[in-house]
């Protein structure tokens, strides 16, 4: 076994696989379990009921993570005028307003981790589909990323403190970062308990039972760690 291979077992063998953790020690073991040499994310998955292939099933949305995400992250404007000021004035890393940005982002440049769109530069963010929405960038009004001119400053505020995306991908599942191993255990729980109250009201009238059927905290590199799904639906945001 190489030496990766023999540091995950290491990490492996302080959970027990069987067992489904409470939320409590559950983020308590995925911090002990983070062998990377660099602060790792501790990512949020969730295998649901639901099924991707019924729109009227297919959740998704964005989540305010109190605490935020404990790293920089890049966001870009697409917007002219007045929006393109606010924009900038609230922080945003890069803004596009013409034509030269559209054909940067068409060679193939995504360095920026948030896309925001104002109503009237769609016409011209449209074109950048193939680029940007195999990545999760494209803007849309489904995950709040296409806002009136007026609230561009907030939206752009909201990212940088820590705004993230969730959905259903094809297999039916839900993956979230809420936060980096270093982060206090309270901060990584209040991140969780935001998440999981937003995932509960976002629940699909289709949805029958108990539609979240297994919850798991990991580190970037690290095991999994089985977490209550009754326990994790019932948290609540701050």
């Amino acid at each position: 076994m190489g030496k990766v291979g023999k540091k995950y077992a290491a990490a492996a063998s302080k959970v027990d696989d069987k067992r489904i953790y409470n939320v409590k020690d559950a983020v308590e073991l995925v911090k002990a379990v983070s062998y990377s040499t660099f602060d790792g994310t501790v990512e949020l998955h969730m295998r649901t009921t639901l099924d991707p292939r019924r729109a009227d099933q297919a959740i998704r949305g964005v989540v305010r993570l109190p605490n935020g995400l404990g790293k920089s992250v890049r966001v870009l404007v697409f917007a002219a005028g007045e929006a393109a000021r606010a924009a900038q004035e609230a922080g945003a890393d890069y803004i596009i307003s013409d034509d030269e940005g559209i054909q940067k982002i068409l060679g193939g440049w995504t360095d920026f981790d948030v896309a925001i769109a104002v109503p009237d530069m769609m016409r011209h963010v449209g074109r950048l589909g193939r680029v940007l929405g195999p990545r999760g960038l494209m803007p849309t009004p489904k995950t709040g990323t296409v806002v009136p001119e007026d609230d561009v400053a907030r939206v752009v505020d909201e990212a940088k403190a820590g705004r993230v995306e969730y959905r259903l991908d094809r297999s039916g599942n839900i993956h979230c970062p809420i936060g980096k191993v270093s982060f206090s255990d309270e901060q990584l729980i209040g991140n969780m308990a935001a998440v999981m109250s937003t995932i509960r009201r976002a629940r699909p009238a289709a949805a029958k039972g108990l539609f979240i059927r297994h919850v798991t905290l990991a580190p970037t590199m690290g095991p999994g760690v089985k977490v209550d799904p009754a326990e994790a639906l019932e948290m609540e945001s701050a």
